[in-house]
């Protein structure tokens, strides 16, 4: 069993943490945003350096930029294979050079390490790490952006190794750092509020026409817990395609030196409800982390009675005649039914008087094992399986995880619930991707209802499916495809296709156009949703190359998947990912970035302290 919150329940500070201040600078240019954290270190101790910092990412971030600055001389990091940048980090250590060392977890795409060392007694150092990431649409059509603070210790299963995940050190008392942010918001459509539960200085307008503000942090904002920001644009809804040049010293014909378009689209369609039921299976986390509260603020819900609320709203809403069940898990599982039953008066007062005493006593978080229990029972005709799941997401094997629901994607949909601050977006998204389904997070109460119902009526209706779009580009080009299949998208949902134009236009009309088609409830739909793109537009982005990197983001993470099925050609997957990732200079599982200054050429005598910075747990 763990302690909750924090991986050592006698954790305590007893050093000056090397780790002062994080100061992020947030763009956001309509629904895409720019994070750029410059953390800064200083050394007051007499000894000689190393800081370890395991810090959350969202795992849909695609991470673009690392540098260093040591006094007045700053070097930019390179993205090398992994091993080769730890061997890298570690000779220069050896030589007394300072080195900085930024990778990504290969158990969880949401949890990175940050190596600095050697760092002299009386030194500082600024580390400056920029993602690009998309945000996502809220159930009251809200984009939210999140930037994590809050990471939890993850449930290691028995005879699994070890890894970055099963480095975290967390902080109950909070972290002895502080935190600045200012975002600068721009759309082209008018900016009408800026909300979050952290204090938050008043928006300021920059334009006459309210498509350009900025809003920051109140002053001595702690870091204690994850910053959520909800914008709300007037008229989000329409479909937009944007076209970014390549790089030009990039060879043509590659991901980052042909055109990249940007293809947004939202699916508005009024649905209709199932002609049947279907089979509603909640799988609910009781592990000991689930006693935890949601968030760091006095009186906050404990995880496990948020759940709890979430799942009896749940059950009071489904329709008659459909069938439910109710699984508990920790490092064992139980079923409140031995199979799914009619949802009845019986059955669900019988089903809501066990929830009411659901309490967190049965250990890690083996999630898997439900998963496999579930997937093992035969599915009830005219019944689709429709799969509920809460958790806080305390698991170091989500690839396993992820690779179990899509294994299985054909038999059920899979909703999910990350049940308070820290929940791994990584596992949390990742099973809801996988399973054809929707992914929420619940913080606090003020969001829970609206998020279930969302999530219930979209369970309740049929998907646009079978998503494909049709380019009608200039003679002499040609599209492929970068993004993974969309198998589903709900109402109200946004979907980003990134598209590779290859070729030149060998006439005066560079225009062209999309069509998309899916099918709803067994219906072919063809919908010419944007006119004309103009091909040889060059749009002013975010970031040097944003949407490329978004782009090869994208299928990197589709590469990575692949590498977990059965009979994958696991290492020309790996090249593949590496080749994309040195390209494109983003991170990945088989990558890292590094950054040396060379030094005085000599060696540190004896071992570095070694100095573990915690994060909020």
């Amino acid at each position: 069993l763990r302690s909750c919150g924090h991986a050592n329940p006698s954790f305590f500070v007893p050093f000056s943490v090397p780790l002062k201040s994080i100061e992020v600078d947030l763009q956001v240019k309509s629904h895409v945003a720019t994070v750029s954290s410059t953390l800064q270190y200083v050394n007051e101790e007499e000894r000689p350096l190393e800081a370890l910092f395991v810090f959350p990412m969202p795992a849909e971030a695609a991470l673009c930029h690392f540098s260093a600055k040591i006094a007045d001389k700053e070097i930019v990091a390179k993205v090398q294979e992994k091993e080769k940048a730890r061997e890298e980090y570690d000779d220069a250590i050896a030589s007394g050079d300072q080195a900085f060392l930024l990778e990504e977890s290969e158990e969880s795409a949401d949890v990175f390490r940050l190596s600095v060392g050697s760092l002299p007694p009386g030194q500082s150092a600024a580390v400056t790490f920029v993602y690009i990431i998309e945000l996502s649409v809220q159930a009251d059509h809200a984009l939210r952006f999140c930037l994590p603070a809050v990471l939890n210790p993850r449930y290691t299963p028995p005879g699994t190794g070890g890894g970055i995940v099963s480095e975290i050190i967390s902080s109950p008392a909070g972290v002895p750092y502080s935190l600045s942010l200012i975002a600068h918001v721009s759309s082209p459509n008018p900016i009408t509020k800026v909300e979050s539960r952290c204090p938050l200085e008043p928006l300021v307008f920059l334009s006459a026409d309210h498509m350009n503000a900025k809003v920051s942090l109140s002053a001595g904002h702690m870091f204690d817990r994850d910053v959520e920001l909800f914008l709300y644009y007037q008229n989000v809804h329409q479909p937009t395609a944007i076209v970014e040049a390549g790089e030009p010293t990039a060879q043509p014909g590659t991901l980052m030196g042909d055109p990249v378009v940007m293809l947004n689209l939202e699916f508005t369609e009024a649905l209709m409800s199932f002609a049947f039921c279907g089979e509603f299976v909640f799988v609910v986390d009781r592990s000991t982390s689930m006693s935890c509260a949601l968030h760091g603020e006095k009186d906050a819900q404990r995880r496990i009675d948020s759940a709890r609320d979430t799942l009896l709203l749940l059950l009071k809403s489904l329709p008659l005649g459909c069938y439910f069940n109710i699984y508990g898990f920790g490092s064992h599982y139980e079923p409140y039914f031995p199979k799914s039953v009619e949802y009845t008066q019986e059955t669900v007062d019988q089903a809501v008087k066990r929830v009411k005493k659901m309490e967190p006593d049965m250990g890690g978080t083996a999630i898997v094992l439900p998963l496999a229990h579930i997937y093992s029972q035969q599915c009830i005709p005219n019944h689709p399986r429709q799969l509920f799941i809460f958790t806080d997401g305390e698991v170091k094997n989500t690839r396993q995880v992820l690779s179990l629901v899509r294994d299985n994607a054909d038999f059920h949909r899979c909703f999910t619930f990350g049940i308070g601050e820290g929940a791994s977006t990584a596992l949390i998204r990742g099973m809801a991707q996988e399973g054809c389904g929707h992914a929420q997070f619940i913080t606090g109460t003020e969001r829970m209802q609206p998020k279930v119902m969302q999530s219930l009526r979209y369970a309740l209706q049929p998907a646009v499916v079978d998503i494909n779009e049709e380019w009608t580009v200039p003679v002499g080009m040609s599209t492929t495809r970068l993004s993974p299949p969309i198998n589903t998208v709900f109402s109200g949902e946004k979907a980003v296709i990134y598209t590779q134009l290859k070729g030149e236009s060998q006439s005066s009309d560079s225009e062209g156009t999309v069509t998309v088609k899916y099918r709803l409830a067994d219906q072919e739909v063809t919908n010419t949703l944007i006119g004309f793109i103009t091909l040889t537009q060059l749009i002013h982005c975010l970031f040097r190359l944003s949407i490329h990197r978004l782009a090869a983001r994208s299928l990197i993470r589709s590469l990575e998947q692949d590498e977990q099925n059965e009979g994958a050609e696991k290492e020309a997957l790996k090249a593949r990912v590496v080749e994309l990732s040195l390209q494109a200079g983003l991170s990945s599982s088989h990558t890292a970035f590094i950054a040396v200054f060379k030094g005085s050429g000599e060696a540190v005598k004896g071992p570095l302290l070694r100095r573990r910075v915690p994060t909020v747990g």
